[in-house]
């Protein structure tokens, strides 16, 4: 099957770059600045293990054609609808698109786009960077992925099995998963609080829980992102629980969601598709919004002053 990869950043090139290193059929879709870095360079990956030289292929938005199999879209929820436009050529009638992206709300999108059949499911956790001389550095070896089938069709399932064949030759930590939606859900009750929390108090976990109120402020935050997913049927595995809790009332902890770094750094942030998606969640379901609106009012707040060049 032909993959192709939507960017090599971060991201796009690390979890593409595997596969390409494993021997798979991959193109990255890039900008012309990139691409003409990758001719020239190659795509190189830097782990605390391995530096590996890749030469790779890729295509630019204007010249792409409907060949590809598989889709990795490895974007900012931000940058949805241009990277929706930008893999729309690419697609035939048995194409099939993994979303990367962080929280839930870029699958509506991405249906309305092309189709629910052809729209999986998926979630990766990375932490990468593209450095600015163009190496993607990797800066530890937990970097994980998981996709799945949203429906049972011959396409989704052949795509699966496809990218199981393939990261079982590299050294990802790679799950493809039999109940993706659930795994979806878990993993966004888990980000939102995070995310929600750290940003608002502007402080790891480790701080937060160093105040008066931070445990049970954690706690009461937690308690509503589970009781969201629940309601919308999706209710966290007991396990699954007791791992993120775990992290969240770990004392000392030093660890910030990546939503707090951009911040801090006036990048752009995901609030819209992580803690906003979750509070229009509670809201419908009559669910303890108080600490999800603060946190999205904090949210909206900067992106408004970003905006306006006050950040």
């Amino acid at each position: 099957m032909k993959i192709l990869v939507l960017g090599a950043g971060g991201t796009g090139g690390y979890f593409g770059g595997r596969l390409a290193q494993a021997g798979a059929d991959v193109t990255f879709l890039v900008r012309a600045k990139r691409a003409a870095q990758l001719a020239a360079d190659g795509l190189i990956i830097q782990s605390p293990t391995d530096r590996a030289t890749l030469k790779v292929a890729t295509v630019g938005k204007e010249s792409v054609k409907p060949e590809y199999d598989i889709v990795l879209l490895a974007c900012k929820a931000y940058d949805l609808a241009s990277s929706i436009a930008a893999i729309r050529g690419a697609l035939h009638d048995q194409s099939c698109i993994v979303p990367l992206l962080n929280g839930m709300s870029h699958l509506d999108d991405l249906d309305a786009a092309f189709g629910r059949a052809r729209v999986m499911g998926g979630s990766c956790q990375i932490f990468a960077t593209l450095a600015a001389d163009g190496v993607v550095k990797s800066m530890g070896d937990a970097q994980a992925i998981l996709w799945g089938p949203r429906e049972a069709n011959a396409a989704q399932l052949a795509a699966s099995n496809e990218l199981a064949k393939w990261y079982a030759l590299t050294t990802v930590n790679w799950t493809a998963s039999d109940n993706i939606m659930q795994d979806m859900w878990e993993k966004i009750v888990f980000l939102s609080t995070f995310a929600g929390m750290t940003c608002l108090m502007r402080g790891n976990i480790g701080e937060i829980l160093a105040t008066d109120d931070g445990r049970a402020h954690m706690q009461r935050y937690v308690d509503s992102t589970i009781a969201i997913a629940t309601a919308e049927g999706f209710a966290p595995r007991a396990n699954r629980v007791e791992r993120f809790v775990s992290v969240l009332n770990s004392v000392g902890s030093p660890v910030t969601a990546s939503m707090l770094r951009d911040l801090e750094a006036g990048n752009d942030i995901e609030a819209a598709h992580i803690v906003g998606f979750m509070l229009n969640k509670a809201r419908q379901h009559q669910i303890d919004d108080t600490l999800l609106s603060v946190a999205y009012t904090h949210l909206q707040t900067f992106r408004n002053r970003r905006a306006a060049g006050r950040t």
